[in-house]
Formats: structure tokens, C-alpha cells, sequence
């Protein structure tokens, strides 16, 4: 997410490494390239104009303090004014006095079905939600939402038979459904259209009549850029929207209709869907998303990451291996291994770690999961005395366990290379050595 505009900013920074003190030339050559960058990102001329201007203003009147250089005064700025322009987070409306009715809407092709049950798998930790078929003239649209919800093990509600076309008798039929089974969360997956007009606009406001709702979120397209801005401002003048949810913001290089959003609509994004599997929808947070654009990282993601791939049972178990005699072998690797696949794709987890982004050679998209499962494919094809010993691997076992993972011998050879560098940095950090960290993330990064 906001690749472009993160390497753009990377380098704009880069330039001013060497300067002292700014001068004014510096400043505005610099904010030349970020103007370009922010409307290369598809950022509102508009909203660019005035971010570069109050960055401009405050980068030329506030002296540079001694102990930070020119380059971290100007990314503090840029950083701070990146979260103005996305504003302070808008959590979800929960109604005390249940059930909270959500109003899903969005034009045909937003991913606002697959949307409604990343929503409700989001809010199952805490609640028990409900999501409901509104969408009766999409073609399997009904269907599409029930098997999403089975999937992910949400209740579901939609039209008795496929001939029933009445979306206000669904609705009126979901308050009670909703009651008997005491969901206290009811979503509403409304139609959608290929473009904006009165009849969509009329179901939705009859719906709305029948079961008011507490929220009415807009689902945009990140991808259609400035497209998405436009779109919300149609949809909030006719329904009033409470927020919206930003969908394909993984495969949104330029990502600047989530800055400008908020900006223009005066509508808060309170959600951002990063894959496409149903458990990749994030909370949005201004800090979050600008630490990430400015390669900063994001410690509060991966934390969240981590527990909900519920590894902490994991990590002690790891934790009582190294302490053991044997200390760090394959078999700990393994569950090393084993742990991160449950977090997702490994590009995507690594550029969360404040300072990845900036390794030499580090590249999020060159780190998928098939790494992962390959090295699982050769510890695996190990014997149990193997794993613990690593040591008796030569070269016919070598040759064996290549075969038997469908890898090569080659690759047989890295892991258990990497896996006497990993046992030597276990080792030296457990003396306390300090250095041990940087000089074995000095090279090219690989898992």
C-alpha cells in the first residue's frame, strides 16, 4: 500500500540527508518533488496545494532544533501533516441498546459483499453480528454472501426463495431473525449499481426507514483514485454517510484518495481492506497509515497481527526450547516458521517492522509465503534426529531430503546455512552481545 508515494517521499528525504541547516532554496526544491509526488499518487490538487503550503510555512518559520539534522525536521513535518489531512480515527458507532444496524452501500464491483463479512468477522471477537442479503437483483449475489459467512462462521439471513425480489420483506424478516438469535449486530449488504442513481438511492433510503441504521458506510475502490472521492461525495450528499470503508488498498500503488478523502467528503474512513481473504480488513488509523507511507513502520499492526494469529502459546513454547539444552535447532525453526505463515503474507508483516524498508536490497514483494513453505518442506523430510542434529546432514541425506520436499539440494544447503547463522545470533545475543542484531541484518535481506 502507497508504494509509489513511500519511495517518492524516501527520496525526497534522501536528498536533504547531506544539508545542515535548510535553507528556503532547499525547502521548496524539496517540496516540488513532494508535490509531484502527492499528485502522482492521485492526492486532490486542491488538498496537495494546501498540505505543501502548511508545510512550507512551518519548515521556513520553526528553527531546526541541534539535536535532530534537517532531514528528521523535515519528516516530522511532512508526518504531522499527513495525519491532519487524514484526521483523527472514527471508531465504529455501537448502539447500548441493541441490536446496532450497519448499512453497507457501495456502487457493483466495490467489494462490498466480501466487504460486509470482513466487517462481521471483525466484530465476532465481541459481538455476535448478523449479515443480510439485500442485494436480490445481482446474480448470486445472495449466495455469494451466504458461503462468505459459513466460511468465516457468521449468521446469515437472506430472501426465503430466489423468486422473492422484496428486499423491505427481508429486512422486516432480519429484525426478528436477529431477536431469536440474539445478534446484536446486524449488517446490511445492500445493491449496488454501475453508477449512481434515484432507484438505488430510493431502496436505500426505504430500507433505512425500516430499520434505521447507526452507521451507513460507503465501500469505495481505492483503485479508482480520485474516481472514489467523487463517488463518496454523491453518496453522502443523498444519504448522509458516517464513514467509509476503502477496499484493494494492498493493490493501490498510488493509495491518495485515502489521504484526501476525509479532506474533501468531510467523511472519515474508518476501515481499509488489505487483502482478500476475509480476516484483511484494518481499523484505519492517520498515525498508522502516514508511519507506513513514511517508512516508519507500524508496531501497533504487527502487535495486532500477532494476537490474532493467536501465536503466544507458540512463542513461549519456542521461548522453553532455546532455554533447553539443545537450544535453537530445526525443529525450533519450524515452529518459527509455522508462526509467521499465521500471520500472513510475509512481505506485508516484514514492512511493519520499523526500519525493514529501508535495509539494502529489501523488497516487500520479493518476500512471499512459498519461502516459508519450501524451508517447512525440508525440515519436514527430515528425520527427528536430523532436526535436532543438524550435523549428520551430508551429502546423501542431503540429496534425500531434496527429494523428498521437491526442492533442491541447493536450497537444502541455504536453510541449513541460514540456520547456523540464526544459531550463532541466538547464541551471541544470549551473552549479550548488542552488535550481534545489526551485523546480521547488514546484507541482503533473507528468510
Amino acid at each position: 500500500m502507497f508504494e509509489n508515494l513511500k519511495d517518492k517521499l524516501e527520496s525526497v528525504i534522501a536528498k536533504l540527508r547531506s544539508k545542515g541547516k535548510l535553507s528556503e532554496a532547499d525547502i521548496d526544491l524539496a517540496l516540488r518533488e513532494l508535490r509531484k509526488s502527492l499528485l502522482e499518487a492521485d492526492v486532490d490538487f486542491k488538498i496537495t496545494r494546501d498540505i505543501i503550503a502548511k508545510i512550507r510555512e512551518r519548515a521556513v518559520k520553526l528553527d531546526v532544533l541541534e539535536s535532530i539534522s534537517a532531514t528528521q525536521h523535515i519528516s516530522t513535518i511532512v508526518y504531522e501533516e499527513l495525519i491532519n489531512l487524514m484526521g483523527e480515527p472514527a471508531p465504529l458507532i455501537i448502539s447500548p441498546k441493541p441490536p446496532t444496524v450497519i448499512l453497507m452501500a457501495g456502487l457493483q464491483g466495490s467489494g462490498k459483499t466480501t466487504t460486509t463479512v470482513k466487517l462481521a468477522r471483525k466484530l465476532k471477537s465481541s459481538h455476535n453480528p448478523l449479515v443480510v442479503a439485500c442485494d436480490l437483483r445481482r446474480p448470486a449475489a445472495v449466495d455469494q454472501l451466504k458461503v462468505l459467512a459459513e466460511a468465516s462462521g457468521i449468521s446469515f439471513y437472506g430472501p426465503a426463495s430466489d423468486k422473492e425480489k422484496d428486499v423491505l420483506k427481508v429486512v422486516e424478516g432480519c429484525k426478528k431473525f436477529a431477536e431469536a438469535h440474539m445478534n446484536d449486530v446486524i449488517l446490511l449488504d445492500t445493491a449496488g449499481r454501475l453508477h449512481i442513481d434515484e432507484e438505488l438511492m430510493a431502496e436505500l433510503a426505504s430500507i433505512a426507514k425500516i430499520l434505521p441504521p447507526h452507521e451507513k458506510l460507503l465501500v469505495a475502490d481505492s483503485m479508482m483514485g480520485q474516481e472514489a472521492v467523487n463517488v463518496a461525495k454523491s453518496f453522502h450528499e443523498l444519504l448522509t454517510l458516517t464513514g467509509v470503508i476503502l477496499t484493494k488498498l494492498d493493490g493501490d500503488t498510488r493509495g491518495g484518495s485515502a489521504l484526501a478523502i476525509r479532506a474533501v467528503t468531510g467523511v472519515p474512513v474508518k476501515f481499509a481492506g488489505v487483502g482478500e481473504n476475509t480476516d484483511a480488513l484494518e481499523v484505519f488509523d492517520a498515525k498508522r497509515m502516514a508511519g507506513r507511507i513514511m517508512g516508519m513502520g507500524d508496531i501497533q499492526g504487527l502487535f495486532e497481527k500477532v494476537q490474532a494469529a493467536g501465536i503466544d502459546a507458540d512463542a513461549e513454547k519456542i521461548a522453553k526450547t532455546l532455554k533447553g539444552k539443545k537450544g535453537f535447532t530445526l525443529e525450533t525453526l519450524l515452529m518459527q516458521f509455522e508462526q509467521i505463515e499465521k500471520m500472513g503474507p510475509l512481505g506485508k508483516v516484514m514492512e511493519m517492522i520499523p526500519g525493514f524498508s529501508k535495509l539494502k536490497n529489501f523488497k516487500a514483494d520479493d518476500l512471499d509465503n512459498s519461502i516459508i513453505a519450501h524451508n517447512k518442506a525440508i525440515i519436514l523430510s527430515m528425520t527427528p534426529e536430523e532436526r535436532r542434529n543438524p550435523a549428520v546432514i551430508k551429502g546423501s541425506r542431503r540429496r534425500r531430503i531434496a527429494l523428498g520436499s521437491g526442492t533442491s539440494v541447493q536450497m537444502v544447503n541455504q536453510l541449513l546455512a541460514q540456520y547456523e547463522q540464526m544459531k550463532k545470533l541466538f547464541k551471541t545475543l544470549g551473552s549479550g552481545n548488542k552488535s550481534a542484531l545489526r551485523n546480521f541484518f547488514s546484507g541482503k535481506f533473507k528468510f
